[in-house]
């Protein structure tokens, strides 16, 4: 049986999240007291026949702080049971979170108590650290919208292969902000810029033009052949410690020429001799 434990801050998209999940097979159940949560896998696995493979169960901060800070040893109970367990936690910006609330015009589930709407984001997130800091997969969703959101959940949960490491490689522009979903981050602005190139400004690191361009110097080689070397070194490293994600961010000024060509050149060479690679172009898809 295969559990994943979905939770983050109100307003990240754990809504989303669950029914990406559901679509996928998974039989969800949504805001779950985290003190019931060992009792809820034990009735499922022992259930005759056993109705579900796949489950996802929600929790979020309304179980409260004590809960929450049991959250270690309950997670230590089910994977005591050999169940395939992983947590995958939400999160995104307050700027952004105050604005999908506006948006929607929802309250915050703690601002029932009369808080107001950043200091319940702000406690909420004091609540939820124990679960962040045993997630296996933090997804920071302030620049997705649904379709990425649910795409990022699909490639990185539903296709998961229990043997080897899913990894990310994406691209990002270092003017739009540092994603904060990544174990690794390489900065290649010193390399060659093709934005200086009239005709290949509007294009993209994915262009042949672009591509042909940046193949021709030395140093976008050397570039990727150490990104290169360094995963080769360290990937099994954290395979053995039994990490199941890994997130690669590789990033230059826009996100647009030199990231977005190395982000494929690595992502083919490593689907060569490795299962589970995807690729996002932040700035691009």
């Amino acid at each position: 049986m295969k559990l994943v434990i979905v939770s983050g801050l109100s307003g990240s998209g754990k809504t989303i999240a669950l029914h990406t999940l559901e679509d996928a097979g998974y039989f969800c159940v949504d805001n779950l007291p985290v003190g019931l949560l060992t009792d809820f896998v034990a009735t499922m696995i022992n259930s005759k026949p056993r109705l579900y493979d796949l489950i996802a169960v929600a929790v979020d901060a309304r179980s409260g702080i004590d809960d929450m800070n049991q959250f270690a040893n309950i997670l230590r109970e089910i994977k005591a049971m050999q169940i395939d367990t992983e947590v995958l936690f939400l999160t995104a910006k307050v700027e952004k979170l105050l604005t999908r609330f506006n948006e929607t015009r929802r309250k915050h589930p703690l601002s029932r108590k009369g808080l107001p709407l950043v200091e319940a984001i702000d406690v909420e997130r004091s609540i939820l650290k124990n679960i962040a800091s045993n997630a296996d997969l933090s997804i920071d969703t302030t620049e997705l919208n649904v379709h990425e959101l649910r795409h990022v959940i699909t490639n990185r949960l539903n296709h998961h292969n229990d043997e080897t490491m899913a990894i990310l490689i994406q691209s990002f522009g270092f003017k739009y902000g540092l994603p904060a979903d990544t174990d690794f981050m390489f900065d290649v602005r010193c390399l060659p810029n093709p934005h200086w190139e009239s005709k290949l400004r509007s294009l993209t690191g994915k262009d042949q033009a672009v591509i042909e361009y940046l193949a021709g110097f030395s140093e976008v080689k050397d570039m990727q052949n150490s990104i290169l070397q360094f995963m080769d070194n360290w990937i099994p490293c954290f395979e053995k410690e039994g990490r199941s994600y890994m997130t690669v961010s590789i990033g230059c000024t826009g996100g647009q020429h030199r990231s977005v060509y190395l982000t494929e050149k690595i992502c083919d060479q490593l689907k060569e001799h490795r299962e589970n690679v995807s690729v996002r172009h932040r700035e691009c898809d």
